[in-house]
């Protein structure tokens, strides 16, 4: 049985419900009555990316469904275990782009710090599954590498904090941060990829958004949702509560298999992220990282999905399909299918 949220009188701060994450894929089923299933569902064997999904996210899902669309994002799978020629481990060449300790240079005028190797829920399909954390956390070593390379390169309007999941950290630590971006004016943008607005929205808490809306920095946060059943109205609160504290609030999605890939999923997700605040950004073509190919959909059908929501919907709801290429200079839009041969 799926414990019931918990009275508003009696809130629980998110690091208590982050504790409580599930942790244990037979706890995971059980919750949604599927343990009758575990043998077909889940692998026989260590796929080396453990399993984390917070209890309200779990709650979100279809009890007795084992092709739930959110249950489906966070289940271990025996296919995670195959090999696939053309999936590999740096799936988006991370690595060939470190610039400094926990920094990734890609793009002009952009840089990446890999904040934290936590986050809140395990996707199964997330390019950095494999990525060595241990080694490439910018906040292990208090920033130093970070802003040192930041403060060199006059270039860098842009700071985008990633990870893991960057507020998996404590809002003090994130300012800690951008204290010291304050001797670096060239830096005018903050921006945060993150996945807990959607999966622990408590993190949205009071200490959170002082801090934010006081930033003297433009702010982006790009927040990441697959299903429009994702987005219940504490998600909703959360995601407001960014753009009421100045923040340009964005979602990218990944296309997936059996999650996403249909044209209704696809147009309810834009009316819904609209409907709390938040505007598509982009539509991923899955990143070919190892373990993943299972959710992979193929770019004829992604750009036949894009065709139908161009038709239902206005042109600011229709999130750009777009595939990241390691060493490419941007992230490179997919407006036709690959050659054959």
């Amino acid at each position: 049985m799926i414990p019931a949220n918990r009275p508003a009188a009696q809130p629980v701060r998110w690091q208590q419900l982050w504790r409580e994450a599930v942790t244990d894929p037979h706890e995971l089923l059980d919750l949604l009555g599927l343990s009758a299933h575990a043998a077909a569902l889940l692998p026989d064997a260590d796929t080396g990316f453990s399993v984390r999904v917070p209890r309200g996210f779990v709650a979100r899902m279809r009890a007795g469904d084992p092709a739930d669309p959110l249950l489906l994002q966070v289940l271990p799978q025996a296919a995670e275990l195959g090999e696939v020629p053309g999936f590999g481990r740096d799936a988006v060449g991370d690595l060939a782009a470190r610039a400094a300790h926990g920094v990734l240079h890609k793009y002009d005028g952009r840089a990446l710090l890999i904040a934290t190797g936590s986050c809140a829920v395990n996707c199964r399909y997330c390019f950095r599954r494999h990525f060595p954390y241990a080694e490439e956390t910018a906040a292990a070593n208090r920033w130093q590498g970070a802003l040192d390379h930041l403060r060199d390169d006059h270039s860098i309007s842009e700071l985008i904090l990633s990870g893991g999941d960057p507020l998996s950290l404590s809002t003090p630590k994130l300012a800690e941060l951008t204290a010291a971006l304050a001797d670096l004016p060239h830096i005018r943008r903050l921006r945060i990829h993150t996945r807990l607005p959607v999966v622990l929205p408590e993190r949205i808490d009071g200490e959170f958004l002082d801090w934010f809306a006081a930033l003297p920095l433009q702010r982006v946060v790009v927040v990441h949702a697959n299903h429009p059943r994702e987005i219940d109205a504490q998600v909703g609160a959360a995601c407001m509560a960014l753009r009421d504290a100045g923040a340009t609030v964005l979602n990218q999605s990944v296309l997936l298999r059996r999650v996403n890939d249909d044209a209704d999923v696809l147009a309810a997700l834009s009316e819904r992220l609209f409907e709390a605040g938040v505007l598509p950004y982009y539509l991923h073509q899955l990143d070919r990282v190892a373990g993943a190919a299972h959710f992979e959909v193929t770019a004829a059908v992604a750009l036949g999905l894009m065709q139908t929501l161009r038709q239902r919907l206005p042109g600011y709801l229709v999130p750009r399909l777009v595939r990241e290429t390691a060493g490419a200079p941007y992230k490179e839009p997919i407006l036709a299918p690959p050659p054959v041969g």
